[in-house]
């Protein structure tokens, strides 16, 4: 799979996906203006265009990537994992996809809802899975 920024100065290449997780913190849903969709990649990203690319240490233990030309939000990474999280966005003519999994489901507002049933973690949950 490839996908890129508005600008196209920044792709981004992954194995297929046939599945996508989103999160329902309040530090996404601030940084994409509702919760985040994207792509769980643990089998590794490749990046072109990296001279593009502006992090921001979102915590201590990740960051998020986006393009410096057209602010394209392009990765959440665990720093300590190399694990990316891709916006399924990136992606064009996405068919089949599966909505598999909702973490910090108990900090999704109760102004918007998914009829999909998923599994779920809680905030607790999510950070002991994943934080370092």
């Amino acid at each position: 799979m490839q996908g890129t920024c508005l600008c196209g100065s920044v792709t981004l290449t992954t194995k297929d996906k046939q599945s996508f997780e989103v999160c329902h913190c309040g530090m996404c849903r601030r940084w994409g203006g509702g919760p985040f969709m994207g792509f769980h990649c643990e089998d590794g990203v490749q990046i072109e265009g990296g001279e593009f690319i502006q992090s921001f240490k979102s915590s201590d233990w990740a960051e998020r990537g986006f393009c410096k030309q057209c602010g394209t939000h392009l990765y959440y990474k665990l720093i300590h994992a190399n694990l990316y999280t891709l916006p399924i966005g990136l992606f064009q003519d996405l068919e089949n996809l599966t909505f598999n999994e909702q973490i910090f489901i108990d900090k999704k507002p109760t102004f918007y809802s998914f009829s999909e049933r998923t599994a779920e973690m809680t905030e607790q949950e999510v950070f002991e899975k994943y934080a370092p």
